[in-house]
């Protein structure tokens, strides 16, 4: 056991960061994928932009499978084999996606199936090594540092996001297919490299257990599984997970496009909107993390309240963009643009401390299967999130006529989300209430056997 990232069998500071590496590492190979390819299959190939949107759509889909990779966590004892496993898999599918692009520009059809295998391999890659890494996390890091953690973490892979983006887009020009491939495959080296060095010895090794054959594998991941959804906290988390996150993401494809109609701004200015909007997040997600971190006595308690609020406040916001419509450029848009990332990344990131909190209550060694729900919740909420996003603006366009008023009616859906995200987080029991009756029903229990003695 490593003595500088382990103190007391719970990470430090340093070796959270180090995790955020990682995080880091999987959302630089992530954004290549779903943004770079995005614009080249679009602009440099002209194909349709439902091409690369459901390719994408595709690789929060395979996600469904989460659930067995954190089964598989659970039974090895350890999450360092699948966080390795996961990033080889998803680095893979990383240049492996852009060559299909390539491909795309001699054979469509060849490229077409090429990239659905690589972005099936981003899905699997993306399932093994990110649900491994939140059970570690929901392992190994104190109670008081779950909601920092969460931040930290997220906040080295948003950084990711940002670093890789930048750098890769000035490595691609002049652009040429040769070089894609190049960047993808330079990229997906180095997170390889970053992750495996930052995993080294955080994690203490166990004794080999005896594999079992597959069809008893198979049968015990389908009853932990029903173990798992029989308890109703992970029902009701799950289901406020799929909700909030489903809101979180349905306003991503068409806040831009909605600040065009409404306010007439141009590309670049709808470009640093989605800029403010994410800087509101990153201050979101910074101040839930530092004021639970600082608190004196942090508790699922003070969570839960950080995620009911955000969500009130992200509903609240949502309503300030259905007026900004109607009431046009009096309306102050901006601010709450905004307040509306603010709120999306206060309560995101308790929510996430909650789920970290959350994964070891109840049955013993199934944290990674209640990390695997809720991560194939999130998942496929944001795979439907960006579709029904768009098309419900596309309906009610045709339905009301005004592209200013179709985007302001799905707002007003994703306001109710998030009223009812609120609502299913406020009636989800915190922990420390389940341990303090498991303590009380158990010391009734050992008065009545010792009373049932003694007569």
């Amino acid at each position: 056991m490593n003595s500088a990232a382990l103190h007391h069998d719970k990470l430090t500071w340093i070796a959270i960061a180090r995790l955020g590496l990682i995080q880091a590492s999987l959302g630089a190979v992530v954004v290549l994928t779903t943004s770079v390819l995005n614009r080249v299959m679009v602009i440099e190939l002209a194909l349709p932009a439902l091409l690369p949107g459901l390719l994408v759509a595709m690789h929060y889909l395979v996600q469904f499978i989460r659930p067995r990779m954190g089964f598989g966590s659970d039974q090895s004892g350890r999450s360092t084999p699948w966080i390795q496993g996961g990033m080889l898999v998803l680095a893979s599918g990383g240049v492996l996606a852009a060559i299909a692009v390539g491909l795309m520009s001699e054979s469509l059809p060849w490229g077409i199936a090429l990239a659905i295998v690589a972005f099936m391999m981003i899905g699997l890659g993306v399932s093994a090594s990110g649900t491994a890494l939140l059970v570690l996390l929901a392992k190994r890091v104190d109670e008081k540092r779950k909601a920092a953690a969460a931040s930290c973490v997220w906040l080295m892979m948003i950084f990711g996001f940002a670093m890789t983006a930048g750098i890769s887009g000035r490595l691609l020009d002049p652009f040429s297919f040769e070089r894609l491939v190049l960047v993808s495959l330079s990229v997906s080296c180095i997170a390889v490299v970053l992750s495996f060095t930052a995993l080294y010895g955080l994690e203490p090794k166990v004794s080999k257990e005896i594999t079992p054959n597959n069809n008893q594998a198979k049968l015990r991941f389908k009853e932990a599984l029903a173990d798992v959804w029989q308890e109703s906290r992970v029902r009701r988390f799950t289901i406020f997970v799929f909700i909030s996150m489903l809101a979180y993401s349905s306003q991503d494809l068409i806040l831009e496009p909605f600040a065009g109609s409404a306010f007439g701004l141009t590309p670049g200015e709808t470009t640093s909107l989605s800029g403010l909007q994410h800087a509101g997040v990153l201050c979101g997600m910074l101040l839930c993390g530092f004021v639970t971190n600082k608190s004196k006595s942090p508790s699922l308690s003070s969570l839960r309240m950080w995620t009911v609020g955000g969500c009130i406040a992200s509903a609240l916001a949502m309503l300030s963009l259905v007026m900004s419509g109607i009431v046009g450029p009096s309306w102050p848009f901006l601010g709450t643009v905004f307040i509306l990332g603010v709120s999306n990344g206060a309560f995101s990131i308790a929510a996430i401390g909650s789920m970290m909190q959350f994964a070891g209550v109840g049955k013993e060694k199934r944290e990674g299967v209640r990390m695997g729900v809720w991560g194939a919740a999130q998942a496929i909420a944001f795979g439907l999130g960006g579709i029904l996003g768009t098309g419900a603006s596309d309906l009610a366009r045709y339905l009301l006529g005004d592209p200013v008023a179709a985007y302001a009616s799905v707002f007003l859906i994703e306001a109710i989300l998030f009223m009812a995200a609120a609502i299913l987080s406020f009636y989800i029991r915190p922990v420390e209430r389940v341990v303090q009756i498991e303590k009380q029903n158990t010391s009734i229990s050992g008065r009545l056997i010792s009373h049932g003695g003694s007569s």
